[in-house]
């Protein structure tokens, strides 16, 4: 089973289960894509966790030995990538080992990356040393992430960077100790599936036009998003709370 899938609350952990690199197949992606799909529009996930089996790797990518499918594999990952990137509930990265190639950019199409800091845990994309590039979306979301300069060389020298590094420039966004890796991840994450479901789709539909389609789309997409918001009765729940001083609870309607 290429994928593993754990629910707890209204958390869904989503494992990739080919260790000790948890490498990419077209089975892979198939089975992501189609979990994905289900969680989509279960109102019992708010919040997904994806990470990799084992304590070496998140992911180093595409499985070569699959190379004579290579073209159908990029296409399927490119388009897996963006189903990531546009998935209306945040997803977290859980960058537990080293996250390379393929690996890094399914990483960087999640909403949050948090990555282990270990000796053994590195991340990049070094496809220039096989002669080929990144064609995940790597060229396109590392230069966003970390900027032009910085990207280009990270990909032209194959540069594999510390989660101290990684942190540093941008490309992850929280680093924690072996130690506590797995509880702050889980913490981080049950926290934000108790923020109100609604509202934070909605917020991340907002960023998203905005990001994809410029300023003006993004700001239409609030105004339609805040109409929908009102009638909801989590916004009702929301404002009770506030002048009752009690906490809200939100349950997505």
């Amino acid at each position: 089973m290429p994928l593993l899938c754990h629910h707890e609350g209204y958390v869904t952990t989503l494992t990739f289960n080919r260790p000790p690199a948890n490498t990419m197949t077209m089975a892979s992606f198939e089975a992501l894509s189609n979990k994905l799909a289900s969680l989509k529009d279960d109102k019992n996930t708010r919040v997904i966790i994806l990470t990799g089996q084992g304590d070496k790797g998140f992911s180093a990518g595409f499985d070569l030995s699959e190379a004579a499918k290579s073209g159908q594999v990029h296409q399927y990952a490119q388009d897996l990538c963006n189903q990531l990137e546009a998935f209306p509930k945040p997803i977290i990265a859980a960058i537990n080992g080293y996250a390379l190639g393929g690996g890094c950019e399914i990483a960087m199409s999640c909403h949050i990356r948090m990555m282990i800091d270990s000796p053994k845990a590195v991340i990049g994309l070094p496809e220039s040393n096989l002669g080929v590039l990144p064609v995940w979306g790597g060229t396109q979301r590392l230069p966003q992430l970390i900027g032009k300069a910085k990207a280009l060389e990270m990909m032209c020298f194959s540069q594999k960077i510390s989660a101290q590094e990684a942190f540093k420039i941008g490309l992850v966004d929280y680093v924690f100790s072996a130690e506590e890796f797995q509880q702050k991840v889980f913490d981080y994450a049950h926290a934000l599936a108790k923020r109100p479901p609604l509202a934070v789709s909605a917020i991340m539909r907002a960023m998203y036009q905005g990001e994809k389609e410029g300023l003006a789309k993004g700001l239409e997409a609030e105004l339609n998003e805040v109409i929908k918001l009102g009638a909801s009765k989590d916004a009702i729940e929301g404002i009770q709370a506030f002048f009752q001083k009690r906490e809200p609870n939100f349950t997505g309607e």
